[in-house]
């Protein structure tokens, strides 16, 4: 499988504090709920000190088409919804794995495949979890 690189030569902005109720995570939420993005999960990552973001919103999808069409609705969504366009997004090509890096949150869209071999949740298991069904 082919590694997404997530430099690290950013910075989280040290004034605003993002939540799960912040209007860009919600929009995240909604968008990959919309297009049937399947095993929602969020990662706070708050209190973890060498997290690079906040957030990690996670989901797989059934199809390297359904990759590419929940990580461009997200995008469409969040550029509509709080104007803003991601920091940096890479994955598209291959459509096992497309990550969108709004820097404060980083959506992570993957094959069932390419979740099972990345294991995110695992790596980040100090994070606190949260699913997210469709009815939130």
């Amino acid at each position: 499988m082919a590694t997404l690189s997530l430099s690290n030569s950013r910075s989280k902005p040290t004034g605003s504090r993002l939540t799960r109720n912040s209007k860009i995570f919600k929009t995240i939420v909604k968008a990959i709920q919309d297009k049937k993005g399947e095993d929602l999960i969020s990662l706070d990552l708050r209190k973890i000190e060498e997290a690079s973001a906040d957030f990690f919103v996670i989901c797989q999808a059934a199809s390297t088409t359904q990759v590419k069409a929940i990580s461009d609705f997200v995008e469409e969504q969040v550029r509509l919804a709080c104007g803003e366009l991601p920091y940096k997004h890479e994955g598209r090509t291959t459509g096992q794995w497309a990550l969108i890096d709004y820097v404060n949150i980083v959506v992570h869209v993957m094959h069932p495949e390419a979740r099972k071999f990345y294991q995110i949740e695992e790596m980040w298991s100090d994070a606190a979890a949260q699913l997210h069904n469709d009815n939130e």
